[in-house]
């Protein structure tokens, strides 16, 4: 038998890597319906391409760009994305950021890709989603161990990720 607080230490440590151990990339099943409107990573995308835009347009408007890295199969990644999509993130995005989401497959399984716009901006990427705060000018504001630290996006709150999105509006 378990006892409660090695129960807890399972079920935490189960959902900390629950986003680097999904095994297929379908959407369709039971995860796509834990935020299903959060689904919003597409491998069409040119990456860099979106990056670079996002970066011109942060020049001209005077906002930051937040790159989100994740992928419809993981339920964080829904879980923030959905997140965005609440009226007052949304609208604090709209003011503040050029938000580009960035799907990168299945790097947990070795088909991954698009992980090299992390590294561009010198994160080496963990996981799913992984996020990062850029200035106008292509800087990252926020550490590796933040930009990391996303992948418990689903445990999080809207209002702690507005807070969290606030103080870098704030700060940039």
């Amino acid at each position: 038998m378990i006892g409660k607080g090695a129960l807890a230490a399972l079920v935490a440590v189960a959902s900390l890597s629950a986003c680097a151990s999904t095994a297929t990339h379908d959407t369709a099943g039971p995860a796509a319906m834990s935020h299903p409107e959060g689904a919003i990573f597409d491998p069409s995308v040119d990456a860099h391409a979106a990056v670079d835009a996002a970066l011109a347009t942060a020049q001209s408007e005077d906002t930051l760009v937040l790159v989100v890295m994740g992928a419809n199969w993981c339920h964080d990644s829904r879980a923030l994305a959905s997140y965005l999509m609440e009226p007052e993130l949304a609208a604090l995005l709209e003011s503040h950021y050029e938000v580009v989401t960035i799907d990168v497959g299945l790097p947990h399984t070795g088909d991954g890709f698009n992980l090299d716009v992390a590294e561009r901006f010198g994160v080496t990427p963990e996981g799913t989603p992984n996020v990062l705060v850029l200035d106008r000018e292509g800087q990252l504001l926020n550490s590796q161990e933040d930009a990391v630290s996303w992948r418990n996006s689903a445990s999080r709150t809207s209002a702690e990720v507005l807070a969290t999105l606030q103080d870098w509006a704030d700060a940039g």
